[in-house]
């Protein structure tokens, strides 16, 4: 919790309400999930995935 309130309080985010602070830290947090969501799906179903080039 120290390394949170450290990056809270050096960043512009210590100037924001705490309400704004929480969404922009769950937005943050939502798209490192899903990154982390699609890399893993990339991993386990991407060698049995075909490409098609073309129109």
């Amino acid at each position: 919790m120290d390394v949170l309130n450290d990056i809270i309080q050096k960043t512009a985010l210590s100037l924001f309400p705490i309400i704004l602070r929480s969404l922009v830290l769950l937005l943050f947090t939502s798209i490192v999930a899903m990154i982390l969501g699609m890399f893993l799906m990339l991993f386990l179903y991407g060698p049995n995935g075909t490409i098609h080039f073309g129109y």
